[in-house]
């Protein structure tokens, strides 16, 4: 829900009656600072305190900064917002490193499966906001949704007070001599790069969507919400369906599936015209990101099994920074070519997916061909 409220609050904030996205750009690069801060905040505070005084700030740190959010006269200075947006994500970082901390044994014994069940969630989380969002969108004021949203993680930080979590050591922070020497091989540069793109191509979509689709099929703010929240079913659904095909197929094949039809619904949602074609090309588009990621932190884990998500280092570092920056960057592009430019990057990105994946597959066949004959 932390961060992904931004892309169904723009609407409302009503920047689908403008054309200049510069500010929307700051705003998510607002709340992606926030997180990285709280990504570095997490370990030393998990330590010192412990998971049950570490987590409840991480909810009251994203109430405050909803509460701020709310708070904020509609006609003032929109540069206010930006304050709120940062300590959203403050909250979200230190949240999400915690999160991956509790879940490092489940991790270490079923990276895929562990990982897809925790995107489960977290689809859902994403999928509950824009709902909630959206069916409110002409009920009530923009402060009062903004505060329903800030009630989420205040209960939240009440149950982790109460709630005693076990006493886990931290997964082990790599030297940076290390990680850069992983960077020498092409592996693992691959693996970053389809992590970088595959982040970006989901989270480009998922925070532009509705200001797409109001002004390129000139469809209600409300109607666009509703669409969001589609993307986000379809993600949801899609990992659902994933976990229970995955042990079933081919992997390899899968992923490039998967792949291919995130790539269809990119082509139809930058083509189509009426709702209908915007909604086949969400649900291909969605369906098609569901099992990418899933798949290959599997990859990661049998090739690099001393890298972990909750970990912000190596390749899911840079993996991850796609993901955050995206969207910000995406505003600076639609700021100077128009909302157009939204579905062709992520259409961009998914090719550069598609041929990655082919690298990956081409050096696996390689090293696996060197490991026979030295063997």
């Amino acid at each position: 829900m932390l961060v992904s409220f931004l892309g169904a609050l723009l609407p409302v904030w009503g920047h689908h009656l403008t054309d200049s996205f510069e500010l929307v750009a700051y705003y998510f690069l607002g709340l992606n600072v926030g997180v990285l801060a709280g990504h570095r905040l997490a370990r030393p505070l998990v330590e010192r305190k412990g998971l049950s005084v570490a987590l409840p700030i991480a909810g009251v740190l994203a109430f405050l900064g909803f509460a701020w959010l709310s708070a904020a006269p509609a006609a003032g200075a929109p540069w206010w917002r930006l304050a709120g947006l940062v300590e959203v994500g403050l909250g979200a970082g230190i949240l999400n490193t915690g999160l991956f901390h509790v879940i490092t044994r489940a991790y270490e014994l079923a990276p895929a499966a562990t990982v897809n069940l925790a995107g489960t969630f977290f689809g859902l989380g994403c999928l509950v906001t824009s709902v909630l969002v959206a069916g409110t969108y002409y009920v009530y004021t923009v402060g009062s949704i903004l505060f329903f949203l800030a009630l989420i993680p205040a209960y939240f930080s009440i149950a982790y007070a109460r709630f005693r979590f076990p006493s886990l050591p931290f997964a082990p922070q790599r030297p940076f001599a290390e990680v850069l020497a992983d960077f020498k091989k092409p592996a693992a540069v691959l693996f970053t790069l389809l992590l970088f793109f595959q982040f970006g191509n989901e989270w480009a979509i998922a925070g532009w969507l509705p200001l797409f689709l109001v002004q390129r099929l000139g469809i209600s703010p409300s109607t666009s919400l509703w669409l969001l929240a589609l993307y986000w079913s379809a993600l949801l659904v899609g990992r659902l369906a994933a976990q229970a095909i995955l042990p079933r197929v081919s992997h390899g094949r899968f992923l490039l599936a998967s792949v291919l039809s995130a790539w269809l619904g990119c082509t139809i949602l930058e083509l189509t015209n009426n709702l209908s074609g915007a909604t086949v090309g969400i649900l291909l588009t969605g369906g098609g990101f569901a099992s990418v990621y899933p798949l290959v932190v599997e990859r990661i884990g049998h090739r690099f099994p001393y890298y972990h998500p909750g970990i912000y280092n190596g390749i899911f570092s840079l993996g991850l920074t796609g993901g955050l920056l995206a969207p910000a960057t995406l505003g600076w592009f639609a700021d100077l070519w128009g909302i157009g430019v939204v579905m062709f990057l992520p259409f961009l990105g998914t090719g550069i997916v598609v041929a990655l994946l082919g690298a990956l597959w081409v050096e696996e066949k390689l090293a696996s061909l060197a490991a026979l004959r030295s063997g």
